[in-house]
């Protein structure tokens, strides 16, 4: 790696749930060093999903320390992706967290979630923030932590309490306590920020008994957020924070998606599916409108649809078959022609988008003595594609327009076998990013947007899947097999 002056690279973090990943990109866009950090997840009842908020800094701080090893003192920039709705609450004074975060898969305020819509309150919720009031979105786990954690309610009222998403308990971090502060693509995931006003709803923080003094400031994903203090991180004191985005808007930015017409699908513990809208859409068909992204040019509007369990759903069927890992039940899959009339349907953290049934549970049908591992596997194969499948046509009803195709990223997008399935059962083509990094490099290019006035990137290599043409009989059955088994689970 050539290196002349100070300034030269942009360190772009990307803090996920499994690990936190960061590249080092050079001024053209060039991808020139990278380093990941494993991070663990606790689950210490059914439904409930937490982290150490301590352990997420930890990581962000070993991944930057080892992209400077390489790099030296060249840092124009640093650059923030991260995992969405998770949510960090902490002490301003101490600068220490108050309980563990709670991550964007915990369901512990489903019932509380299902008690407001009883109440009626969903339409107000989804005309302020294109959110239906669900527990996957911080608005409820921050209700729960002023229930249910003592110290909140006194911190609240001294004025004290911080709370946000993990991009905002980053940034305090970086910069030593003096920002507080998050981008609009991950407030437009709290439930608690109004898409349309661009500002914190009063209603919604009563409604869900928050302190609008507890959340942090909101800004373009391209602003200056804040340097870097002394001795935070291996980073220089002064090194600016140039963009901040939720991961997966990222993601979309780094597909070079501009306008409406092509959805990102990133293959990881869950799956999200985005497609940029012609202007703020509500969702008629179980999705989440939301706000991609905001900078120079004004703020672009997007459709969201989350799915809760996706490619975990390979690792946790490998598991339970007794195989080392999700390449060997892939492999095994690819033994069978077809699942053979089983169908998984994996919500074993209940059901996400477009769907949205807390009190569906993981469910296989169709066995006979016929049945082998290998139909099992197949089939968890199976449901991650038509899971995806089942969002992809739900932005089409929503847009009321055909959409071209797929740009898959994330770890399972690698699966050549997986994404050809994914070509066959939405019959459009499937376009993998030849880039691991995709959100990393997304958010990079947004930092070098505010630090040049215009964006960077280098060109991408993408792997094309185009559905076969004898697939359509399977796509009709797998997808028959696959509704029918969805509506006896959710009509149970």
């Amino acid at each position: 790696m050539s290196a002349g002056g100070r300034g030269e690279f942009i360190i772009a973090v990307d803090q996920g749930t499994t690990n936190t990943k960061a590249i080092l990109v050079d001024a053209a866009g060039e991808v020139v060093a990278k380093a990941s950090a494993p991070l663990t997840s606790s689950y210490p009842r059914p439904g409930w999903a937490e982290q150490s908020a301590e352990d997420i800094w930890a990581t962000v701080q070993a991944v930057i320390a080892d992209i400077v090893g390489k790099a030296g003192d060249k840092i124009a920039g640093l650059a923030i992706a991260n995992q969405r709705e998770t949510l960090v609450v902490w002490n301003a004074e101490t600068g220490k967290p108050i309980a563990p975060a709670i991550l964007w898969q915990c369901r512990r305020t489903a019932k509380a979630c299902e008690a407001l819509i009883a109440e009626g309150r969903d339409p107000m919720v989804v005309e302020a923030t294109g959110l239906s009031i669900n527990a996957l979105f911080p608005a409820s786990k921050l209700a729960w932590v002023m229930e249910n954690v003592a110290e909140a309610k006194a911190l609240a009222a001294q004025g004290l309490l911080r709370a946000g998403t993990v991009d905002s308990w980053l940034l305090y971090k970086l910069t030593g306590g003096k920002e507080f502060a998050t981008d609009h693509s991950n407030a437009s995931r709290t439930q608690l920020f109004n898409t349309g006003t661009l500002k914190w709803d009063e209603g919604l923080c009563d409604l869900f008994k928050v302190s609008v003094a507890a959340l942090p400031d909101v800004r373009p994903s391209d602003s200056r957020f804040g340097e870097v203090a002394e001795g935070a991180t291996a980073l220089s004191a002064g090194v600016p924070i140039l963009a901040m985005m939720g991961d997966s808007h990222a993601a979309l930015y780094g597909h070079r998606v501009r306008e409406p017409g092509l959805v990102k699908a990133t293959y990881g513990t869950g799956s999200s599916l985005m497609t940029l809208t012609p202007g703020r859409v509500l969702s008629k068909n179980g999705l989440s409108s939301t706000i991609a992204w905001s900078d120079r040019n004004g703020v672009a509007y997007a459709l969201e649809g989350n799915i809760t369990v996706s490619a975990q759903a390979a690792a946790f069927a490998a598991e339970m078959l007794g195989l080392p890992d999700a390449k060997a039940l892939s492999a095994l899959a690819q033994t069978v022609p077809d699942a053979a009339g089983v169908v998984f349907v994996p919500a074993l953290a209940g059901l996400g988008a477009p769907h949205w049934n807390d009190n569906v549970s993981g469910t296989i049908s169709g066995m006979t003595l016929a049945t082998t591992r290998a139909h099992i596997a197949r089939a968890t194969l199976d449901a991650i594609v038509l899971q995806i499948s089942d969002v992809f046509t739900a932005m089409e009803k929503d847009l009321g327009a055909r959409l071209d195709g797929l740009l898959a990223d994330g770890g399972a997008s690698s699966n050549d076998f997986l994404m050809q399935l994914q070509a066959d059962v939405l019959d459009r083509p499937v376009a993998r990013s030849g880039q691991a990094e995709v959100g990393a490099i997304g958010v990079a290019m947004m930092a070098l947007l505010g630090l040049h006035g215009e964006g960077a990137g280098a060109d991408e290599t993408r792997s094309e899947f185009r559905p076969q043409a004898d697939a359509a009989a399977w796509r009709q059955e797998a997808r028959r097999g696959w509704q029918s088994l969805l509506a006896r689970l959710i009509a149970h």
